[in-house]
């Protein structure tokens, strides 16, 4: 899915990140780049899930306007199931209210809504 295999050479120190399943491209430096993806390389045993993790702080950075350096502060030292929890927080907060990533519990519907549904 996340894929880091295209080369501008008319672009110094940027590298550019995108996303072929949900069309997403944005070009960053290459330093800042190089920091997050070394980071969930070191928590994480598959360098695929750690380049989608990679792509996916760089979405999350780009859609809610906070500096990818500092959303990176907060999933240092999280490890495992926090490390996803953490994602999945972030990534709800893009996403659309109706489908929400990493809940346990199920959300229960308005009442009056769910009425008016034939099943």
């Amino acid at each position: 899915m996340a894929s880091v295999n295209y080369t501008n050479f008319n672009q110094d120190l940027t590298v550019r990140v995108f996303d072929r399943f949900y069309d997403f491209e944005i070009d960053v430096p290459v330093n800042e780049y190089d920091a997050v993806l070394t980071y969930f390389k070191s928590v994480m045993e598959d360098n695929t899930i750690a380049g989608n993790f990679t792509v996916s702080l760089f979405r999350v950075a780009e859609d809610t306007k906070i500096p990818v350096m500092t959303l990176l502060q907060s999933f240092q030292g999280s490890v495992g199931m926090e490390l996803n929890v953490n994602m999945a927080y972030y990534m709800n907060m893009i996403r659309s209210r109706a489908t929400l990533l990493g809940v346990n519990v199920s959300a229960t519907p308005n009442y009056y809504a769910a009425r008016s549904v034939i099943q």
